[in-house]
């Protein structure tokens, strides 16, 4: 006997979505058939970040075709008859989304860190002073012994039991 949470295998669907704004958004996500097509948009905006209120969305096979604007909110995504591997598309209506320009994809428009050399020289425990170390293993060694030597484990871990 199946448990109340789990779907029947006929009764779902995994169908590809897209987003207007977001090029390199696509995510494969199981629906029920028996869901309406705004509980569809109350699950696809936790995943694109548009709201319920400002997206429209339009159903297409898997030959590219757009089928269906899926506009009453009432219906159930059964009554369009969509198959495993259709694509539901956002289109985002909101003409101020966080969405457009390319801030949520294009990582160029991030102001990117950045840190003097005189201030990253003057800190420690940089892979630059690892490096250092590891073209003088002489030193490394030495720190290695004393720490044998004053029965220290050499892994904070270490010692342990």
């Amino acid at each position: 006997m199946a448990s109340w949470l789990q779907i029947e295998s006929h009764a779902s669907l995994l169908l590809r979505v897209t987003h207007s704004n977001l090029k390199s958004f696509a995510a494969d996500i199981r629906f029920s058939l028996q869901m309406s097509v705004e509980a569809v948009k109350d699950k696809v905006w936790k995943k694109c970040g548009t709201s319920v209120n400002s997206m429209r969305l339009e159903l297409y096979d898997d030959c590219k075709n757009k089928l269906f604007d899926l506009s009453d909110e009432s219906r159930p995504l059964g009554f369009y008859s969509p198959l495993d591997g259709f694509r539901i598309h956002i289109i985002d209506l909101d003409p101020s989304p966080v969405t457009s320009g390319g801030w949520l994809e294009d990582t160029s428009l991030v102001e990117k860190y950045s840190i003097s050399e005189d201030e990253y020289n003057k800190r420690s425990g940089t892979f630059r002073k690892f490096k250092e170390q590891m073209a003088n293993p002489s030193a490394f060694r030495n720190k290695i012994n004393v720490r044998l030597l004053h029965g220290r484990p050499l892994h904070k871990y270490q010692g342990r039991r």
